[in-house]
């Protein structure tokens, strides 16, 4: 593990490195080890970063914005949930934190395809930041995630159009409802995105066949080009 920006990370290269830049973001109360074995089992060439988000979360993990626990558990208790209509205190500051994590791994550089996706909030973020900057992305993953903030990202959803998207969500779900995952799937499908939809029978979790569905993904990006706004 070693500091990139002010976040924690770990990193893998499988094979020689070449392909892509994958940055995968954890979910609230999780850390970028949760995720960084997979890397070897997708063994797919590349750079894989998994960082740690900058919010300590009490008891434990870490989180990309500040989160009322008392409010989580009394949402919580309602039910699964879809984010699409709220907008997290400290969004703006996470995509920057986000920007300038990417801009410390890549450095100068930027010529590999920088592929960028995340589980549940991390999800949330990395939709954000691809919907809201102008920064060459090549693919996104969004694991057991929700839209936020969707009146913002609807004026942008040409950020979308044209690129390859995975998005995976569990149809027993008990925090962000499987609909959510749906409605995602579809805004990016909407805005033109090239999308792999794939629903599983489980809950808030990747399980092993995402991983397999994922793996056939990134493959087949290959060395698909960075693209400009």
């Amino acid at each position: 593990m070693r500091p990139v920006a002010g976040l924690d990370c770990h990193s893998a290269t499988i094979g020689d490195g070449s392909g892509f830049d994958l940055v995968l973001l954890h979910g609230y109360a999780m850390q970028g080890a949760d995720f960084a074995p997979f890397a070897q089992s997708l063994g797919v060439p590349g750079r894989y970063f998994f960082p740690d988000a900058p919010v300590r979360v009490p008891g434990g993990g870490h989180s990309w914005w500040p989160i009322d626990q008392e409010r989580r558990m009394q949402s919580l208790a309602d039910g699964p949930r879809d984010f699409a209509q709220q907008d997290p205190p400290g969004r703006v500051a996470a995509r920057a934190t986000l920007e300038q994590f990417i801009d410390g791994i890549r450095g100068d550089d930027a010529s590999r395809p920088l592929v960028l996706g995340g589980f549940s909030q991390g999800g949330m973020l990395a939709a954000d930041y691809t919907v809201q900057s102008d920064a060459p992305i090549a693919g996104l993953v969004l694991l057991s995630s929700s839209r936020i903030a969707a009146s913002d990202w609807k004026a942008r959803r040409h950020r979308l159009s044209g690129l390859p998207v995975f998005v995976s969500h569990g149809r027993r779900d008990l925090d962000l409802a499987f609909s959510a995952g749906e409605a995602l799937h579809d805004f990016a499908r909407e805005a033109g995105a090239r999308t792999v939809w794939c629903p599983f029978d489980g809950g808030h979790e990747t399980p092993l066949n995402v991983w397999r569905e994922l793996r056939r993904f990134l493959k087949a990006l290959g060395t698909v080009p960075g693209r400009q706004a």
